[in-house]
């Protein structure tokens, strides 16, 4: 068994969609009640705990936030550019909002595209305009991203960090060992339950399937 230092929860979309969802996204809706639950479990242990909200949804902030503060938690927002004040998303206001409350905001890009094999003109989109629109948006610098479906490679990571991005989220699991490049989550789901949650943030896994982590993870980045 190894203990990890630092894990990151990832959450989606809570409660009622108010937009229409893409293909196999509804997997990633949890329930209000959820949500709740699991937010008790990371309070506890809340000084190793980072957590994250992916899309930009209008329950990051309705029904995020408001559980967050409850509990004195903060987390990273990453939102879509190119969904931002459309109905059932986060808008500008809202970014400047959350912020206010002392949350972070990262890029997650424009589309809700895969970047593991964009040309450049969709890097660009994804990565460059997505990242001034938000920057314009919150009158913050975006330094964070998180990559979408957990799809990149080699080049991926290369181009983020071209253009300025300090560090970068996937949705490998496991634990943070320290390196930006890409730095794992671990997503809950609308059948995730509070036993793998607890099991999760124990912050304990065996060594299989650590090693099967670090394999996987190490054939993304050379690909």
């Amino acid at each position: 068994m190894q203990k990890n230092k630092f894990l990151i929860v990832n959450f989606h979309g809570i409660g009622s969609p108010m937009r229409p969802l893409e293909d196999g996204e509804a997997h990633y809706w949890i329930s209000e009640e959820q949500y709740h639950r699991f937010l008790d479990l990371i309070a506890p242990v809340k000084d190793r705990v980072l957590i994250t909200f992916d899309d930009g949804n209008l329950s990051d902030l309705e029904i995020g936030a408001k559980g967050l503060e409850a509990r004195e938690l903060t987390a990273t927002f990453f939102p879509l550019a190119g969904r931002l004040d459309e109905e059932g998303s986060l808008g500008s206001v809202h970014l400047r909002e959350l912020l206010g409350l002392g949350h972070k905001i990262g890029s997650h890009g424009y589309d809700h595209v895969s970047w593991k094999h964009l040309d450049d003109a969709s890097a660009r989109r994804e990565l460059v305009d997505a990242k001034a629109r938000l920057e314009d948006c919150t009158g913050e610098k975006i330094t964070e991203a998180a990559i979408p479906f957990g799809q990149y490679g080699r080049s991926t990571l290369e181009r983020l960090k071209f253009n300025g991005y300090e560090r970068v989220f996937s949705s490998d699991g496991g634990g943070y060992s320290g390196t930006p490049y890409p730095i794992p989550r671990w997503s809950v789901r609308a059948d995730t339950s509070q036993e793998a949650v607890a099991l999760f943030l124990s912050g304990r896994e065996s060594i299989v399937r650590s090693l099967r982590r670090s394999l996987a993870k190490a054939k993304k980045q050379i690909l």
